[in-house]
């Protein structure tokens, strides 16, 4: 399994997702690979200060807009059990590309109407790749949430309008996703009991589901994203 954590928003998780999806994987006895196609390097910082402090580790890779061609990502991704790609915000060429050999791409969405209307032009990136690639399945994930608020709720309604599914995990705002990090560690290491361990587990197992076709239906109204936003 491929998955590209992709958007053309920063600040709305990617990383973060990324790393704790290939950590909790690792945990779970998988060979994982962590490409970091983002110049600003999270998941390599990440990867350097976990083997710093002896911790186990996903392998981790550079790579950017070439990734898609033969003899890159393909040639490397087959010994692996899962495969997560970081992308960067707005850096349109390495998104294509990523999303030209994923399998599933994950789209993380914060709770506000910004977040929404940003997520209007990733969708229209998807929509070009799907029209090379049909196999290429695609969701929302709704990242940051605080709470019970009506904004987040607010936030889901509007992307289940978008066409492409929501997931029903949702990622908290939460200081253990960030000490994690800081450690060198995935979440579900870091904090076994803490909210932030039990959602990427779920994410992780939603994922797995979604890629064999279990999914929530959606409706169709791909301009609700930028109508709601506006």
């Amino acid at each position: 399994m491929i998955v590209a954590l992709t958007g053309q928003k920063g600040g709305v998780g990617k990383s973060t997702t990324a790393i704790n999806l290939a950590a909790a994987a690792l945990a779970r006895g998988k060979k994982v690979l962590l490409v970091d196609a983002d110049p600003q390097a999270t998941a390599r910082t990440w990867g350097e200060v976990a083997a710093e402090n002896g911790h186990e580790t996903p392998t981790v890779v550079a790579m950017g807009s070439n990734m898609h061609k033969p003899g890159q990502l393909a040639a490397v991704a087959a010994g692996y059990d899962l495969v997560v790609i970081d992308c960067p915000p707005r850096h349109g060429d390495i998104q294509r590309s990523a999303l030209m050999i994923a399998d599933i791409a994950v789209l993380p969405c914060g709770p506000s109407a910004a977040d929404a209307w940003a997520l209007a032009g990733t969708l229209e990136v998807i929509s070009e790749a799907r029209t090379l690639r049909d196999e290429l399945r695609a969701c929302i994930l709704l990242t940051r949430k605080q709470g019970r608020t009506a904004l987040g709720k607010g936030a889901r309604n509007v992307l289940e309008s978008s066409g492409i599914p929501v997931l029903k995990t949702e990622l908290g705002q939460r200081i253990a996703y960030q000490e994690a990090i800081a450690a060198g560690l995935g979440v579900t290491k870091y904090a076994p009991r803490d909210p932030a361990a039990k959602e990427i587990v779920s994410l992780f197992a939603e994922l797995e589901r979604f890629l064999h076709g279990e999914e929530a239906p959606v409706r169709h109204d791909p301009q609700s994203v930028v109508c709601a936003a506006e």
